[in-house]
């Protein structure tokens, strides 16, 4: 009989949901997106970083595939893909993107405009010297806890014994599940000395600290202007920096003048550079600046250079503020100092991150000399116990040929006891009963070999006792004296620091808001064409009255309006997109127009144009809005005047779709057609007059799967025909209903 018994736990699915969801996004935030106060690195540069250190890529020695790097990380230590590995790896040997590279990187490792680096199998690397001496040193001393890897087949530090703030220096990004960090990279020299201020003084303020953190300091270079902003972000660890491109103005001939870019904003980086320079060709093509004659990218492996060349008589000042306006020239930097600090995410200010990091430094000094330590006595002892046996050598050499065994004489050596040892005289046995070596030191007698007898190796024995002595007393020093602890920790911050500082890139200061006079537009009547795959362009009046033939037949909507005013075009989806007219290029009659969607929000693949009008005359009109669900409602035109590029223009409900829109102003008339071939006409003043947050009433019953295929707006005194069943019919002799009623089928 079978006796298993089936536990079943009975629980809330709510629960178990919060909890699974709460797990993950703790393994999420601790263990993959988010940095570690300490070293600043994330598990995936630490885990990458160490499999270097141990697979002996050092920095003098030849450089690795990536591919082996990469694939020894992800066995060993990091099993989340090959990609993640590579591209952490990338960015470790990007100096645009780096304060301090912590990889070395041979081939092609990415460009600052945004191209990829090349295939991990082309590719190569080994650790940097500053990695190698300032972030691995010191691993064998014991100075940090390991833990296992996923497999418990190997060991991987918990943390790496950096000894400066790299979260300051390199900075961090990364989006965890529900949060996100955001850390600007600083300067490697002001960082150690803001370390230094505080442990000299730990009740220092992030005022006081900030007089050696200036500021930000970005490989892009770039100025920061908001620098009396800063100690707010630095004391809350959360704020906005704003970041602008460095710009010089070089002479030409003739008077002439070119604007040069040599920084640009550490924002820009990668594909935003192309962004930039098409967003100042669309100034020049939409007339908004004519001061720039040509723009070309000049940038190489010195650096960055983007030369726009200016007309003559151009008002530098202006349109350089133009382009902080309008390009990203200017940008903001989002701060958010967000890092892992005792097991768990936390949002810290500049002093909370060094305060953290000197805790770091004092609990690796700690380790590292009570290693040392350890290692200074067991030396002691052995020396000791081999300056005693220079002392008695011919009592123990004399023991050593009347023992039987290794083991009788380590007896001997140790408790004294001489059984079964031929002596010379009782005299040689007393003095041997006397011994009392420890084990360490009768392993290290008997492994010493006869040349140690020599009278210069015995002294060589004695000064490396006087050496170890000395040693010790220094340890000790360290470790029981706060301020002998400091003191080496500051030397070897200021070696590092004369080592590896560099000069800062980034300037900080404070700049006034970037204030530009946007040149008044000429006002002027112009004629807009826009053709049946949605192209569309202005032409000039006496331009459209040459060719007014030829734009009504080819084109689906031809208009005059201003050159001030706004395109509006309505979709099935029931959007409005607004487009400025002086985006519009005015060109030939001829010359091929722009498609709406490079224009506006208007997407050609997912929605279709129903109505396209000028604002100018929708503002003085009233719309009628009808749906394929013969929905019906007026609006008036004055809502649509608004200052987003989209809005929606009307309610739908559900699988519904806008068929028709128009200017319903001197029209007294509704017509509606249905799919089945049934048709209303109704009074226009029966339709309410509504917002286009409503839905609309009914305009005329359907049959089942039946739709509305068109809508037409009559004037009573018009005649208005229209082609149904390949014959003429005219709509003004529609039996006159009521809305929501049936309509009629017309008998052709």
């Amino acid at each position: 009989m079978d006796t298993k018994q089936e536990n079943i736990i009975r629980t809330d699915y709510a629960e178990v949901m919060q909890k699974s969801y709460i797990d993950y996004a703790m393994s999420v935030i601790i263990s993959r997106a988010l940095p570690d106060v300490r070293d600043g690195l994330k598990p995936v540069q630490r885990r990458t970083l160490y499999d270097m250190y141990e697979l002996g890529i050092r920095y003098d020695r030849p450089y690795r595939k990536c591919a082996r790097i990469v694939g020894d990380t992800m066995g060993k230590y990091h099993p989340h893909g090959d990609s993640s590995i590579y591209e952490s790896l990338v960015v470790m040997a990007q100096d645009f993107k780096k304060g301090k590279t912590l990889v070395d990187g041979h081939g092609n490792f990415g460009s600052i405009e945004g191209d990829g680096a090349a295939a991990m199998r082309y590719t190569e690397a080994r650790l940097e010297k500053l990695t190698q001496e300032v972030f691995l040193a010191d691993l064998d001393k014991d100075v940090v806890d390991f833990m296992p890897n996923f497999d418990e087949t190997e060991k991987e530090p918990v943390v790496l014994p950096v000894k400066i703030p790299n979260i300051l220096v390199n900075g961090a990004e990364g989006i965890a599940v529900g949060m996100a960090t955001s850390i600007p990279p600083h300067n490697l020299g002001e960082v150690v000395d803001a370390v230094k201020a505080y442990m000299k003084d730990n009740d220092i303020s992030v005022k006081g600290l900030m007089r050696y953190v200036k500021g930000p300091d970005f490989p892009t270079g770039g100025i920061v202007v908001n620098k009396d902003e800063l100690r707010k972000i630095y004391e809350t660890g959360v704020g906005k920096i704003r970041l602008r491109g460095r710009v010089e103005v070089e002479k030409l001939k003739g008077g002439r003048m070119q604007l040069v870019i040599t920084e640009i904003p550490y924002t820009m980086l990668g594909a935003n550079i192309g962004k930039f320079l098409n967003d100042v060709a669309a100034l020049v093509e939409t007339k908004k600046t004519t001061d720039i004659v040509d723009i070309s990218n000049q940038s190489s492996k010195e650096g960055i250079r983007i030369v726009l060349e200016l007309r003559k008589d151009t008002d530098v000042e202006n349109l350089t503020n133009m382009l902080y306006k309008k390009t990203r020239l200017e940008d903001t930097f989002g701060v958010n100092m967000l890092a892992v600090a005792d097991g768990r995410p936390e949002t810290l200010s500049l002093k909370q991150i060094i305060e953290h990091h000197v805790d770091f430094l004092f609990e690796l000094t700690t380790r590292k000399y009570n290693t040392l330590l350890n290692k200074e006595l067991e030396k002691k002892e052995i020396q000791e116990g081999l300056i005693k046996a220079c002392d008695v050598i011919d009592l123990i050499i004399e023991i050593l040929r009347g023992s039987k065994s290794r083991e009788q004489v380590k007896k001997c050596l140790v408790d004294g006891v001489t059984e079964g040892i031929r002596f010379k005289s009782k005299a040689s046995e007393k003095a041997a009963a006397k011994l009392r070596f420890s084990e360490k030191q009768a392993t290290a007698i008997l492994e010493m070999r006869l040349y140690k007898l020599i009278g210069l190796e015995i002294e060589a024995l004695q000064a490396e006792y006087a050496e170890t002595m000395k040693n010790i007393a220094r340890y000790r020093d360290i470790l029981d004296n706060y301020s002998s602890m400091s003191e080496v920790i500051m030397d070897e911050l200021d070696s590092i620091k004369k080592e590896y500082n560099t000069k800062r890139k980034t300037s900080v200061e404070n700049a006034e808001e970037a204030v530009y006079e946007e040149k008044k537009m000429e006002e002027m009547e112009v004629c807009f064409l826009m053709d049946r795959f949605g192209y569309m362009k202005l032409i000039d009046k006496t331009a459209y009255e040459r060719n007014r033939e030829a734009a009504h037949s080819e084109y689906k909507y031809v208009f005059p309006c201003m050159n001030t005013d706004k395109i509006c075009i309505f979709t099935d989806s029931g959007k409005m997109h607004a487009i400025k007219a002086a985006d519009i290029p005015l060109v030939r009659f001829r010359d091929k127009g722009t498609p709406a969607d490079n224009l506006s929000n208007y997407d050609s693949a997912k929605e279709q144009m129903i109505y396209v009008a000028p604002l100018g005359q929708i503002r003085e009109a009233r719309l009628l809005f009808v749906t394929e669900k013969s929905m019906c409602k007026l609006v008036e035109g004055a809502e649509f005047d608004a200052s987003k590029r989209t809005i929606a223009a009307t309610r739908l409900g559900e699988d519904d779709r806008l068929i028709f829109v128009g200017n319903a102003g001197e029209m007294d008339q509704v017509v509606l057609q249905s799919s089945g071939g049934y048709f209303l006409r109704f009074l226009k003043s029966e339709i309410s007059l509504m917002k286009k947050t409503a839905m609309g009433v009914r305009g005329m019953k359907l049959g089942e799967n039946e739709v509305v295929k068109h809508a037409y707006l009559l004037e009573s005194h018009q005649e208005y025909a229209i082609t149904f069943h390949d014959k003429p019919y005219v709509l003004n002799k529609v039996k006159l209903a009521k809305r929501d009623t049936r309509g009629v089928k017309p008998r052709i």
